[in-house]
């Protein structure tokens, strides 16, 4: 043992040596640190604060969207992303767990929550290795109320992150000009908001707001320490937008719009409210549309189809042709012209009007009414000039767009280079608008000549602070007519809705207010360049404007290609859009209805003992319809009897003594019949309901007492289309010749057109 000992001493003492060099080496690495402050050429100081300094981002929220009141168009509401923490390092205190601890639990309540079953929860619950786990699409946007359903299970390791999401609150509304966003990644891997569509998009940077953020000093997972302070950079909110859009408007066309789809089934539906005065897009929609949101629907239609695409309009650009012709005063409308076909030029193409053979020799009001082809080319040729024209075409902007605050605005093309081209642009084939353009050059005629640039932005508003950033005004795009032309076009329209003759009567009228518009039938171009031949490929449309002394809004709606049987019947569906639309609205704004007018009540003189000719002018100056029943010189009876109060424009029968020749009942109302048959003796029988349409006795026939009549009665537009057929026939009976009586004798007073403009290839 003794001998051992200096080995130990020597082991011991290399020990020593060891340690105390470690030792050394150490306590100099130590100061080292101390007095550098780095390692391996790395700051600590700073490698300490980047891991328990944090920074949060305070996201700004995106401006909301809102009605010309104030409602509650586009919004960021809360949203959340649920999130199940699994790794057990997250847990430091076992009575408090921040990881899942029970997964087939967990799994079995939340499936009661969001859309997974209970099987896919579990297996991402169990998931080997990691720290945690999201759900898809079933556990993002989750609102607020799911969240606290969720938060009131308390289970351990499921946490939510707060996010947003936009909102719509009214569904499809006005989409196209809403728009909608997209979470589109950042450089920085980040997301943001971004507009992609209409409103969404146009507005994209006035809506954004800027994100603030939030420094902080934490622990390992990210947990605030105690006494340790918050440096905040406050989130800049992003502008709100209000529109000129009214939520009540836009939901009657909505609802319009809706009602129509269903029906008919239309490939494509077009409806347009503005103000006039303002050039305000009160309502803006179309079908097919989609639901901003959800995104159901896009893919069928992503173009605003009123501003972002152009067609021929069809008979509604004759108003700005009529309006033309009136400004430059080169137009009588009393003037007679023939009407059927028409050749600009020796080898040009023939015009042909609607119903092929025209209506014989008609003035030019009456042309407007029926919507003659041949009168508007035979204006824009030959009473205004094409050169002139042309300059009308630019002046109502149908050659730029119009530029409202929407993207991707089209232009029209105005095709004007050939004598035939020039023509057929003024009744509205082969040149292409933008539904926008009409109603911008429609603001002309209802607005005494000026024309208002079309605009959906009211105005620009802080959102934090409320004040105005940016307000829009009206804006004049031109004067392209005068006033006192303004109100000559407004009172020939409206004869196209009042007068039997006229396209637009028995669809368009509204029951207290006075309308002026014109109805358009554009054909459709095929893909070989042909247009489409179906019974129900057009484009179905009607341009209106009420009332008519002052107008308060313009309506436009167009309908492609509806499930109907028959071209004729193409007005249908388009006033079932335009009527409520515009009577609604205009009650909703408080338009009072106009005063009707009272016919003014006359007591009927005795006519007895006198001569036809003094009864016939006593009558005519009471404003009564009077009609000669007999071929006598003197007066022996009259109905209604002497003394009976009697609205002007009642038909009253004078019988005169002598033979009683049968009149032609053709568009009498059955009341009027009824006097004839009491007074003549004769026994009455009625078919269906309307008014005549044909008669059992032959006019001219003499009446016996006693006799049998029978009268079969028609709707008016029934009774008209029998009456333009019968004409055709005629006409082509004759070649086209003396076709002066276009208009029977009994003035077509019953009837009207589904739409007659339905134009022909040129």
């Amino acid at each position: 043992m003794i001998k051992k000992q200096p080995y130990m001493n020597f082991g011991a003492a290399c020990l020593f040596l060891i340690f105390s060099l470690l030792f050394f080496v150490l306590i100099l690495r130590y100061f080292s640190i101390q007095i550098t402050g780095e390692v391996n050429g790395q700051n600590l100081v700073a490698k300490a604060q980047q891991k328990y300094s944090r920074q949060g981002v305070l996201e700004a929220k995106r401006g909301d969207i809102l009605d010309r009141n104030g409602g509650v168009i586009a919004e960021d509401t809360a949203s959340y992303k649920m999130v199940a923490i699994l790794d057990k390092k997250a847990t430091t205190n076992p009575k408090d767990p921040k990881n899942v601890v029970d997964p087939e639990m967990t799994a079995q309540k939340l499936s009661q929550y969001i859309n997974m079953s209970e099987e896919d929860i579990y297996k991402r619950l169990t998931k080997k290795g990691a720290f945690q786990v999201e759900f898809g699409q079933a556990g993002s946007n989750i609102d607020p109320s799911t969240k606290d359903k969720i938060d009131k299970l308390k289970l351990p390791g499921i946490t939510f992150v707060r996010d947003t999401k936009r909102f719509y609150p009214n569904g499809i509304f006005a989409s196209h000009v809403v728009g909608y966003t997209d979470r589109v990644e950042q450089k920085d891997g980040t997301h943001q908001t971004v507009g992609k569509m209409g409103i969404e998009k146009s507005l994209n940077s006035e809506l954004t707001g800027k994100d603030g953020k939030i420094n902080y000093e934490s622990d390992l997972w990210g947990y605030l320490l105690p006494d340790k302070k918050e440096k905040i950079t406050p989130a800049k909110n992003g502008n709100d937008v209000y529109l000129t859009i009214d939520q009540k408007i836009q939901t009657f066309v909505e609802d319009a719009m809706n009602n129509v789809a269903n029906e008919y089934k239309p490939k494509k539906i077009i409806a347009i409210v503005a103000d006039p005065k303002t050039g305000e897009i009160l309502a803006m929609g179309q079908r097919p549309s989609f639901n901003p949101e959800t995104k159901q629907g896009i893919t069928d239609s992503w173009h605003n189809e009123a501003i972002e695409n152009s067609f021929e309009p069809g008979s509604t650009m004759k108003i700005f042709t009529l309006s033309a012709a009136l400004q430059e005063n080169v137009l009588n409308l009393n003037d007679t012209y023939t009407s059927g076909s028409y050749k600009v030029t020796d080898n040009a193409p023939v015009i042909h009007d609607w119903n092929t053979s025209g209506w014989g020799n008609i003035t030019y009001l009456e042309g407007v009414q029926r919507s003659s082809n041949v009168a508007f080319a035979k204006i824009a040729n030959e009473k205004l000039g094409f050169d002139k024209f042309r300059q009308y075409l630019s002046k109502f902007g149908f050659d730029k767009p119009t530029g409202i605050d929407l993207p991707n605005e089209a232009s029209g093309k105005i095709l004007f280079q050939y004598p035939i081209e020039k023509a057929t642009t003024a009744f509205g084939q082969g040149t292409a608008i933008t539904p926008i353009q009409q109603v911008q050059a429609a603001t002309a005629v209802a607005n005494d000549g000026k024309m208002m640039k079309p605009h959906v932005v009211d105005k620009i508003v802080d959102h934090d602070t409320g004040k105005i950033i940016e307000q829009k005004e009206p804006e004049v795009a031109g004067t392209p007519i005068s006033a006192e032309t303004a109100k000559k076009v407004r009172d020939v329209l409206e004869t196209v809705v009042t007068s039997p003759k006229g396209t637009g009567y028995s669809h368009y009228q509204i029951d207290g207010y006075s309308v002026a518009g014109k109805t358009g039938t554009a054909q459709i171009p095929g893909p070989n360049g042909a247009y489409l031949t179906g019974p129900s490929d057009y484009v179905f449309s009607f341009l209106g404007m009420a009332p008519k002394d002052d107008p308060k809004l313009i309506v436009y709606v167009a309908v492609q290609q509806p499930q109907i049987d028959n071209y004729e019947k193409g007005a249908i569906p388009v006033s079932e859009i335009f009527k409520p639309v515009m009577k609604n609205s205009l009650q909703y704004l408080n338009i009072q209805p106009s005063t009707q007018k009272t016919a003014a009540v006359s007591k009927l003189p005795n006519l007895s003992g006198k001569s036809v000719s003094d009864a016939e002018k006593s009558l005519k100056d009471k404003g009564f319809d009077t009609v000669v029943l007999g071929n006598g010189q003197k007066i022996v009876a009259q109905l209604p009897k002497a003394g009976t109060s009697t609205l002007d424009g009642e038909k009253v029968i004078i019988q005169t003594d002598g033979d009683i020749p049968a009149p032609d009942f053709t568009g009498w109302s059955l009341r009027d019949v009824m006097k004839v048959a009491n007074m003549a003796g004769l026994k009455i029988t009625s078919n269906g309901s309307g008014y005549v349409a044909s008669q059992n006795i032959k006019a001219g026939a003499i009446l016996r007492n006693g006799d049998n009549l029978i009268v079969d009665l028609k709707p008016p537009e029934d009774l008209w289309n029998q009456a333009a057929q019968a004409q055709d026939q005629n006409a082509n009976t004759n070649n086209g010749a003396n076709g002066s009586n276009g208009s029977n004798g009994n003035d077509g007073s019953n009837g009207s057109e589904s739409n007659g403009d339905k134009p022909k290839n040129q």
